[in-house]
């Protein structure tokens, strides 16, 4: 897998990373129990921080695709699925757009419910 990353675009470094790899994972390019590269290594690639390539794997591992094992570096989880992958890359972008305009995260959520925001 090739990354690339534009230090020009609003999107922070590490996101565009974890985008990159969840969009693999749901290509089928990345499989279950696929190790990733090291942070070091990638972020030499990149020419950015390790902390910024870690912290894009973090992500990942919060959204349940990734483990992360000191000594053995970052794997695509064995029990990880495909589905939902994107719907994740979705909310993140909504709540990111939420964050720039102002929305709380709560009317964002009854907003997904189907009720309306409370008015100002």
């Amino acid at each position: 897998m090739r990354f690339v990353v534009d230090p020009a675009r609003a999107e922070p470094l590490h996101e565009q990373i974890a985008r990159q790899v969840r969009a693999a994972f749901e290509a089928g390019e990345l499989r279950q129990g696929e190790r990733l590269p090291p942070a070091r290594e990638l972020a030499d690639a990149l020419d950015v921080n390790m902390h910024t390539v870690l912290r894009g794997y973090q992500s990942l591992r919060d959204l349940g695709l990734v483990e992360l094992r000191r000594g053995a570096g970052a794997r695509i989880r064995t029990d990880a699925r495909p589905v939902g992958v994107r719907l994740h890359e979705l909310v993140d972008e909504l709540r990111a757009e939420g964050a720039r305009l102002g929305v709380s995260r709560a009317d964002l959520a009854r907003m997904v419910a189907g009720a309306e925001p409370p008015r100002p």
